[in-house]
């Protein structure tokens, strides 16, 4: 269990700064604002004009005396309004200072910014990852605000011991230094990427979806994918459950689109084609029936559109969750452990000198566990989710069926150094 001000802290933190320090609604205010003005103005220049057919619609006298008492029904509705927006503005500044808190709580001193990573020495990287943060975030003019400052003013690399030659451009970099990092493309991309999905969400509709998923059938089938399915079955559940003044319409539309659809799934899908076509001789008490559950799920939208979501951004080569957003949050909840770590180094006068290496395990939840790449220096093969890698007390590792088959379930000695353990002493690790 996390202990008492650790890691969970910062999460309800971040969690209270995305409802606290959102500036939708001082955006908001201040639309209504400009709405305001854009109104009065339009009134005052209607009825300072001569032509009779541009007069104001309305009982206020015309020319100066009309912009005169405008603006006066003006002053008190625009300075609520403007309150409004100084409230707003103020409830986001509490927000950020109450996070900024509570990160400096967990830290006394910033870390060190002394770096061994290659990341300094190719800070392209960096300004890649920002600019396909904001790309799938489908905030293009901010992407594409970024990317051309970027370029204007190239950043310095930084040489840093045991990193590659800081000024050998890679491919990820030269993308970024022709001046668009693809971003027209990759614009037009998530374009459609949230098109799609808003259908999927909002609107309810799948048709977007469907089409996209038959244009590459061929890659999703070539993936395992199931999403071309999941989406033809959402469509077929719609259908059937579409409510209609003609008895029996629904399930009749169902099983036209049914007839129509289903037969490129027969072979891979028989199990669950079966089961909808079952359904309709339950068509008038569904909910009572063994096929409940196929039309009674409550996060059918959201899961169809999170599996859209991964499989659009695998076709692109790029993970369903946003590197950055991942890297940012793991690095924030890892803080605390790494800055005790600092602390008892200086405090001991010690050092860690394996690089590459943490010598302390960070706590991270399991949102951010990942498939481990491990090739076990005992039996030589990768490790697996059944076969997970494993520490032990000593810091070395090794699979978790290697440590059964040499400790033989008892007290043994490291392969690879004089310590001795017991394989219940080993933690799984995450890599």
């Amino acid at each position: 269990m996390p202990r008492a001000g650790g890691p969970i802290d910062l999460f309800r933190e971040l969690e209270e700064l995305s409802r606290r320090g959102s500036l939708e609604k001082s955006v908001d205010d201040v639309q209504k604002a400009i709405d305001m003005l854009v109104s009065a103005r339009a009134n005052i220049e209607s009825s300072m004009s001569p032509l009779p057919y541009l007069q104001p619609i309305s009982n206020l006298p015309s020319g100066p005396a009309n912009a005169t008492m405008t603006l006066a029904r003006l002053q008190t509705p625009l300075k609520k309004s403007f309150d409004s927006i100084n409230e707003d503005l103020t409830e986001v500044h509490r927000a950020n200072s109450s996070f900024t808190k509570a990160v400096d709580r967990k830290l006394d001193k910033p870390l060190s910014t002394t770096s061994t990573d290659a990341v300094t020495a190719h800070p392209s990287l960096i300004n890649r990852a920002i600019a396909m943060h904001l790309l799938r975030a489908g905030q293009f003019g901010v992407a594409s605000t970024f990317i051309g400052e970027a370029n204007a003013s190239p950043p310095v690399p930084t040489t840093a011991p045991n990193t590659p030659n800081p000024y050998m451009q890679q491919a990820w970099e030269q993308d970024f230094a022709e001046g668009t990092l693809k971003s027209e493309s990759l614009q037009r991309q998530f374009s459609e990427m949230y098109y799609i999905l808003h259908g999927l969400r909002e609107a309810r509709n799948l048709s977007p979806a469907i089409e996209w998923a038959r244009g590459n059938s061929r890659i999703l089938e070539a993936r395992g994918s199931n999403l071309e399915f999941e989406l033809c079955m959402m469509q077929f559940i719609c259908l059937f459950s579409e409510d209609n003044p003609i008895e029996g319409a629904g399930p009749l539309r169902a099983w036209a689109y049914a007839r129509s659809s289903f037969p490129v799934f027969s072979s891979r899908y028989t199990r669950e084609i079966n089961q909808l076509m079952g359904a309709l001789a339950f068509w008038e008490n569904i909910p009572d029936s063994p096929y409940a559950q196929l039309f009674t799920n409550d996060t059918a939208w959201e899961n169809v559109a999170t599996s859209f979501t991964r499989e659009f951004c695998s076709l692109l080569g790029l993970s369903a969750e946003s590197p950055l957003f991942l890297a940012t949050t793991a690095g924030a909840v890892a803080l605390p452990v790494l800055d005790k770590y600092l602390k008892i180094t200086k405090e001991k006068k010690t050092e860690w000198t394996s690089i590459g290496e943490l010598p302390v395990e960070t706590p991270l939840p399991p949102a951010y566990h990942f498939h481990s790449i491990f090739v076990c220096p005992v039996s030589k093969e990768q490790a697996t989710d059944m076969d997970p890698p494993m520490m032990m007390p000593c810091g070395h590792v090794i699979c978790k069926q290697s440590l059964e088959t040499y400790s033989k379930g008892a007290r043994f000695k490291c392969p690879y150094c004089p310590s001795e353990s017991h394989p219940r002493d080993a933690k799984r690790i995450y890599l």
